[in-house]
C-alpha cells in the first residue's frame, strides 16, 4: 500500500479535486430519500400540489447537480489512474535498465513483463475504483446510517450491529484473498513464460512437429492460473452474498418493528428503507473494492520487487576514465553464475595487447561467452581481476567503458525499424541527423561487414522496414547488419562472439580480411567454432570446462595443446607437415 499511496501523493490536488465532487455527488444522493419522504408526509399526505412540484424541482436540481460531479470525477479519477500507470511502468522499465544481467537471470524476463503489464494493470484499477467508488461508498454508507437514526431513532441498535457484522466480513473477505491472489499472479508469470518460450522458438517447434508438446505445456500452465483463479474467487464469492443477507436482513427488521409507525411518518419510513438500500449498496461497492485493493496490493508487493531491487554491481566510488587503448589482461581470474554449482570459469589468466586479434576457441559449454561477458562487466569477477590499459574494470566508469566496447553477440538482435534506424545504434546522432561523416562510416561499416550488396538489392535499401528480430532477413543478412552496427561505433575493443557462424566461407573471409585493413585499428577478440576463423589470429586461447588449455599462435597450440589439434585434426582432417 505505501507503493500506491506513494504515487498518489504526486497528483494529490487531482486527487483531492476529484474527491470533492465524489464527496458532493454522495450528498447529492443521499439527499434524495429525505426530499422524497418530504413530498409524501407533507405533500401527498396533505393533497398539496404545490408542496410536491417544489420538492419534485428540488430533486430533479439535485439530480443533475449530482451527475455533474459523477462526469467531473470520473474525468479525474481516469486521468489519475491512467497517468500513474505511466509513471510505475516507466519507473520499472528505469529500474531494470539499471539492474545487472544477474539481477534480471534472478526476476526472469517472463515476471518482468507481467509486473509490467498486468500488475500495473490491477494496481489502475484500483487507484481508479478508489477514486470513484471506494471514497463515496464509505461516505454514503455512513451518511445513511445517520440519517436513518435521526429519522427512525428505534433503527440505531440494528443499524450498528448490521455495520459490526459487515465489517469483520470485509475484513476476512482481505485475509482469504491476498495469498490466493497473489498465487495468481505467479501463475501467470508462469503462463507468460511458456508463451514467450513457445512463441521465441515456434520455427524449431514446426521442425520437430511438438505442437502438442508445446499445447500440453500450455495446457497446464493455463489450467493452473485457472485453478488459482477460481480457488481465489470461489474464496471470495461467498462474501458479497453473506453482506447482502445483512443488510436485507435489517430492512427485513426495520419495516418489522416499524408496523405500528403512524400514517404520517410513512415517507420517513419509505427514507430509511431507501438509505437501507444505499447502505447495501456501498457494502457491496466496499466489498467489490476490497477485491480489487486485494489483487492491488499482492501486485504492489511484485512491483516493490522490481523497484527496490538494487544492482547487485557496485559502481565504483570514484569512477576513472583512462586513455583506452585495447590492452586486456585477465589475472587469475573466476567466475560463477548466481546458484550455479561450480565455476563457469576458473582461474582464467592471459593478456591481449593493443591491436592484437585474439581467437578464442573451445567445446560448446567451455565458457567462451561468459569470458567476454566479463570486459564490458555484464557480470563481475567471483575472483581475480580483469584490467584494460591497466585499470580494473570495476574502477572504470560503466558507461565510459561500454561506449569504447562494442560486442556482436552470438544471436544476431535486430529491432523493428529500418535498416538505418538499426545501423544508427552505434553512433550518437539519431538515424534522422546524420553528418555527412556519420554517413561515411556508415558506408565503410557496412561494406567491412558485406552488407553493402543485399542491402542495395533491397527495394528501399537503407530505408528497408525490418519486422521484429528482423524476420525478414536471413540469418547471414542478420550478422553481417550485427556486425555493422558494431564497427560504426568504432571501438576500442571489439567483440566479436561466433557472429559468423551463418556466413558461408568466402563472405566470412572477405569480412575477416576487411576486419585486419580497418583505419581504426582495434583490439578484437573473436570467438568461433571453426578453427579456420580463429587459425589468422594473432593468438588463440583454447579453453576447456571453463579452463584455459592453451594460448599462443596457431603453430604452437599444434605442437603443444591437445585440445587444439584434436579441435584441427577434427576440422581439417589431419596436420600437416609444416604446422
Amino acid at each position: 500500500m505505501k507503493l500506491i499511496l506513494s504515487y498518489l501523493r504526486r497528483h494529490i490536488l487531482i486527487f483531492c479535486i476529484s474527491t470533492a465532487f465524489l464527496t458532493l455527488e454522495a450528498v447529492a444522493d443521499l439527499m434524495q430519500p429525505t426530499y422524497m419522504s418530504y413530498i409524501v408526509d407533507d405533500g401527498v399526505a396533505n393533497a398539496d400540489v404545490g408542496q410536491i412540484l417544489i420538492y419534485g424541482g428540488i430533486m430533479l436540481g439535485i439530480a443533475l447537480f449530482g451527475a455533474f460531479c459523477a462526469v467531473m470525477r470520473n474525468h479525474f479519477a481516469s486521468r489519475t489512474s491512467q497517468t500513474i500507470g505511466k509513471e510505475i511502468r516507466r519507473d520499472i522499465y528505469h529500474n531494470v535498465q539499471q539492474l545487472s544481467l544477474e539481477n534480471i537471470d534472478r526476476l526472469q524476463p517472463a515476471s518482468i513483463i507481467t509486473r509490467i503489464t498486468n500488475d500495473v494493470t490491477q494496481i489502475q484499477d484500483f487507484i481508479n475504483s478508489i477514486m470513484r467508488i471506494m471514497i463515496k461508498a464509505p461516505i454514503t454508507g455512513i451518511g445513511a446510517v445517520v440519517l436513518i437514526i435521526i429519522q427512525t431513532p428505534k433503527q440505531a441498535p440494528i443499524m450498528i450491529v448490521i455495520v459490526i457484522i459487515a465489517t469483520l466480513l470485509i475484513v476476512l473477505n482481505i485475509m482469504v484473498g491476498y495469498p490466493r491472489f497473489g498465487k495468481v499472479q505467479k501463475k501467470l508469470d508462469k503462463l507468460n513464460g511458456v508463451s514467450r518460450e513457445f512463441l521465441s522458438s515456434v520455427r524449431v517447434v514446426k521442425a520437430f512437429r511438438a505442437e502438442d508438446k508445446e499445447t500440453g505445456k500450455f495446457k497446464n500452465a493455463s489450467d493452473d492460473l485457472a485453478d488459482a483463479n477460481t480457488s481465489a474467487l470461489r474464496a471470495m464469492a461467498m462474501f458479497a452474498p453473506l453482506i447482502n443477507l445483512t443488510v436485507n436482513f435489517g430492512i427485513v427488521l426495520l419495516l418489522f418493528i416499524s408496523k405500528e409507525q403512524a400514517a404520517g411518518d410513512i415517507g420517513r419510513l419509505m427514507a430509511s428503507v431507501n438509505y437501507m438500500g444505499q447502505v447495501l449498496f456501498a457494502l457491496a461497492f466496499i466489498s467489490n473494492v476490497i477485491n480489487s485493493a486485494v489483487r492491488a496490493l499482492a501486485s504492489s508487493e511484485r512491483i516493490k520487487e522490481v523497484l527496490d531491487e538494487k544492482p547487485v554491481q557496485k559502481k565504483a566510488e570514484h569512477p576513472q576514465k583512462p586513455e583506452i587503448k585495447g590492452e586486456i589482461k585477465f589475472n587469475d581470474v573466476s567466475f560463477a553464475y548466481a546458484g550455479a554449482s561450480r565455476n563457469a570459469l576458473s582461474h582464467i589468466s592471459f593478456t591481449a595487447n593493443p591491436g592484437e586479434t585474439i581467437g578464442i576457441i573451445g567445446p560448446t559449454g567451455s565458457g567462451k561467452t561468459s569470458l567476454v561477458n566479463l570486459i564490458p562487466r555484464f557480470y563481475d569477477t567471483t575472483e581475480g581481476a580483469i584490467t584494460v590499459d591497466g585499470v580494473n574494470v570495476n574502477e572504470i566508469d560503466e558507461e565510459y567503458l561500454r561506449s569504447k566496447v562494442a560486442l556482436v553477440a552470438q544471436k544476431a538482435l535486430l529491432f523493428t525499424g529500418t535498416i538505418m534506424e538499426n545501423l544508427s545504434w552505434g553512433l550518437s546522432n539519431s538515424h534522422d541527423n546524420l553528418s555527412k561523416e556519420d554517413e561515411s562510416r556508415i558506408h565503410k561499416a557496412v561494406q567491412i561487414a558485406c552488407a553493402d550488396e543485399f542491402i542495395g538489392k533491397t527495394k528501399d535499401g537503407y530505408n528497408t522496414l525490418l519486422g521484429q528480430g528482423g524476420v525478414n532477413l536471413s540469418g547471414g543478412q542478420k550478422q553481417r547488419l550485427s556486425l555493422a552496427r558494431a564497427l560504426i561505433k568504432e571501438p576500442n575493443i571489439l567483440i566479436l562472439d561466433d557472429c559468423t557462424s551463418a556466413l558461408d566461407a568466402t563472405t566470412e573471409s572477405s569480412v575477416l580480411k576487411g576486419l585486419s585493413e580497418m583505419e581504426t585499428k582495434a583490439t578484437v577478440l573473436l570467438i568461433s567454432q571453426r578453427i579456420s576463423t580463429v587459425m589468422r589470429a594473432d593468438k588463440i586461447l583454447v579453453l576447456n570446462n571453463g579452463e584455459v588449455q592453451g594460448f599462443g599462435t596457431h603453430t604452437e597450440l599444434l605442437n603443444n595443446c591437445g585440445t587444439y589439434r584434436e579441435i584441427y585434426e577434427s576440422q581439417i582432417g589431419g596436420l600437416d607437415d609444416g604446422r
